[in-house]
């Protein structure tokens, strides 16, 4: 005979993954919404740095705001809808790996004093850690659950 899960298992099994991605989701569509409105993000100084450090210069800074920002929405709107989930994991990954790329290029401020007292940039970046594991988490769970990602 097999065993039936309970109403309150089939709930936590379908929504914990759930949760996170739009948990995430959100995080990235607040915040990449934000970039679209000049001096309104407390990141854009940083993101504009940081691309145009990483591009040697090549794409101008107004630029390269609004193409972080559409990404940033892009992957906002895909998790909270599901929509090409491991497309989209991999999309955050890459950006998340970029964003600890100012604690190399500017460690003046992102360290009060090196390495382990970070200034609240730091502490910024530093909580990208965790939304790296939880993408990491939600990409084993659909590799576990057999799961057709479109």
């Amino acid at each position: 005979m097999m065993k039936i899960k309970t109403v309150l298992e089939n709930v936590k099994e379908r929504l914990g993954p759930d949760l996170l991605a739009i948990s995430i989701g959100f995080v990235y569509l607040w915040f990449g919404s934000l970039k679209f409105f000049p001096s309104l993000s407390p990141a854009e100084g940083l993101a504009k740095n940081t691309i145009h450090a990483l591009t040697f210069g090549v794409l101008p800074d107004s630029i390269s705001i609004v193409l972080l920002a559409i990404m940033e929405v892009g992957i906002g709107i895909f998790l909270i809808l599901n929509i090409w989930r491991k497309i989209t994991i991999n999309m955050a990954l890459f950006h998340m790996a970029l964003t600890f790329a100012p604690l190399l290029l500017f460690p003046t401020e992102s360290f009060q004093s090196a390495p382990l007292v970070p200034t609240l940039l730091g502490q910024y970046i530093g909580k990208n850690f965790i939304i790296v594991a939880a993408l990491l988490t939600m990409m084993k769970k659909d590799k576990i659950e057999g799961k057709t990602i479109k």
